[in-house]
This record gives C-alpha cells, structure tokens and sequence, in this order.
C-alpha cells in the first residue's frame, strides 16, 4: 500500500503527544469563575453550526450555546461569558493552563485524551464521524475512488490517525495537506490546493452549506471513517465543576424529554411530574450538591432552550440531520440519566 509516511507518522505524534499535565493540586473552578465574574469558553476557530462569529461578532453554534447554558447556571446571565478562540494545537493547554474553564469546540472522547493529558471528558453534545468533501466535477462517488489524492486536514487531531487508519484497511494512498486553522484549510481545499477535504461530517456539511448557490458542487461521500463523539472538556482535578457542566448538558437533554422549552419552564414549574419539579428546582435540594442554587437548570433552559430547540437553531440550517443525535425514545442515542 502506498500511504505516506508523513500522514503515518504525523497522525500518531498529532494524537499521542498530546501536552501532558503535571500533578497539580485540586482547584476550585466554579469559584475561580465566580469570583472572576465570567466564564472562559475555549471554542473553535469557526464552524458553521458548531462555533462561529457572525458579522456582528456574535458567536453562534451548538457548543457556543452551551457555554451560555453553563454560564447561566452559575449566573443567572448567560452574557457572563468570554469565548476564547482555540485551535486544535493549543486547545488542550488552555484548559490545563486555566486560560479557560471550559473547552466546547468539536473535541472528540478516546482514551488517550481520557487517560493522558489531565482532562475529563463530560459526555456527548454531538454523536459525529469523520467523512470525506469532493467537488462533483472531480467525477467521484465513493472515498475508494481517491487512491493518490491529495487530502486537506488539520493536523493534531484524531482525523489524521482515522485516515491513515482507514487508507491502511482500504488499500488507499493519500498525500496530506496539513493546514493548522479551519477557515484556511477550508480556502484551500476550494481553491484547489488538494482534491478532498476530510474532517467530522458536521464540518463538512458546515462548508457546504456556507456556499449559498454553489452548494451543489460539493458532495460528502457516503464513507463515515469513524465514530467522533464530541462534547465538553474539562480539569480532571476539580469534580464539582465537571458534575456541573455534566449536569447542564444533562438538563437541556431532559428538558427536550418532558417537553420544557425556553419559552414555557418558568410555568412548567408547577408541573404534575415530580421529574419535572426536580429538572426546574420546585422541589429537591440539587443545586447545593453542585454549589449553586435549586433554578440553575431552569436558567440554562430559559438561556438556550431544551437540546431540540439548540439542534434546530444551529445545527438544521448548515443542512445536519438529528440522526444519532435524536432522543433514544426516537431512535437516536441522546438520553439524560434521571433527576432523582
């Protein structure tokens, strides 16, 4: 098989030399945050649907909402938030250095980043998979058909281990086009500096869509070259503030579940389902196991709205399915432990 060496090669020193962490002693995060006044939210550089600043240099996506879920439980003002741009090279030692709180930018869980490197891993916000973007004109309907292409990536992330793991299993060459930041690999995928772009397909999708009328030219093969479950990160050494930013993430997944929305907790706090009175904070005493007061879930909810309402808001317009990322009860993998 022809793969590259420097595709090999970079792939495992992108993934396994990971910053590792010296022992340090426990901190208290939400504290740091409190007393600081804001939350520090490590985000992409920009992906469409994901995390990315508009014109007016608002930051809009699904892990940019999130951040202001968390923000709102701590403060009650999901404004009480400063997003600090990361890349995949420096987004783990800003977390490690405290530069930020919390990293919410299209990170993948695996053992490595679980075991290795200092940090926690919260749980999914968005089951993905790496998948492969061609221009149509290039004549191609399957990633079998690339063997010798050149391939546009961001190399220190687990895309560069999955393709060299996938070209080994399909008998495929690929030249790599390593280029650090998204929006520049992405100019140069379109300008033709390689003949496919891969990274996880939301990303994919969040080029395409981004080409207004021009959208048809592109086509996302059909190969997922892998499982990319994606979600917050946080400190291993501080358990409280990962139960907290747990526990939003939970709450917006439930609050989908029972059917509270932005627009009707505060009246479903009088609801009939005890579940319901525990999620909002009208009975039970979960706020102080998390250092916070008992309406912090019902902040993040009136913030952002149930998880559906921040899929549909950032995710469906750059043309994402819910696929996995549907409630188990609709055939997807998202679920929320009980609030009991």
């Amino acid at each position: 098989m022809r793969l590259s060496f420097n595709l090999a090669g970079l792939a495992l020193a992108g993934l396994l030399a990971a910053p590792a962490m010296a022992q340090q002693p426990a901190t208290d995060t939400l504290a740091a945050v409190k007393g600081r006044g804001t939350l520090a939210c490590g985000v992409s550089t920009g992906v469409a649907g994901l995390s990315q600043a508009d014109s007016r240099g608002e930051w809009r996506g699904i892990d940019t909402d999130f951040c202001r879920a968390v923000a709102a439980a701590v403060f009650g003002d999901a404004s009480k938030l400063r997003f600090v741009p990361t890349t995949p090279q420096n987004r783990f030692t800003a977390l490690q250095s405290g530069e930020i709180d919390l990293l919410s930018r299209g990170t993948t869980y695996s053992f490595t980043r679980d075991t290795g490197i200092g940090l926690s891993f919260t749980d999914v916000v968005v089951h993905d998979g790496q998948g492969f973007l061609v221009k149509r004109d290039l004549g191609v309907k399957s990633a079998k058909e690339l063997d010798g292409a050149t391939v546009c990536l961001q190399p220190g992330t687990t895309t560069e281990l999955n393709l060299t793991d996938w070209a080994r299993a399909n008998k495929v060459s690929f030249q790599p086009v390593l280029i650090e930041n998204f929006q520049e690999a992405t100019s140069a995928f379109l300008a033709g500096r390689c003949d496919v772009y891969t990274t996880d397909r939301t990303g994919l999708a969040a080029i395409r869509a981004t080409q207004g009328a021009n959208a048809d030219q592109f086509l996302i093969l059909p190969e997922t070259l892998s499982s990319e479950p994606l979600g917050p990160f946080v400190r291993k050494d501080d358990a409280r503030w990962t139960d907290i930013v747990k526990w939003v993430r939970n709450a917006l997944i439930a609050a989908e579940e029972y059917g509270v929305t932005a627009a009707n907790a505060e009246s479903r706090r009088q609801d009939a389902s005890p579940e319901v009175q525990r999620l909002l904070g009208t009975t039970g005493d979960f706020g102080k196991r998390l250092g916070l007061d008992n309406a912090w879930a019902l902040r993040a909810i009136t913030a952002v709205g149930n998880y559906g309402e921040m899929w549909e808001r950032n995710m469906t317009p750059v043309g994402v399915d819910r696929g996995r990322n549907a409630l188990v009860r609709d055939g997807g993998l998202m679920w929320s432990p009980p609030f009991r």
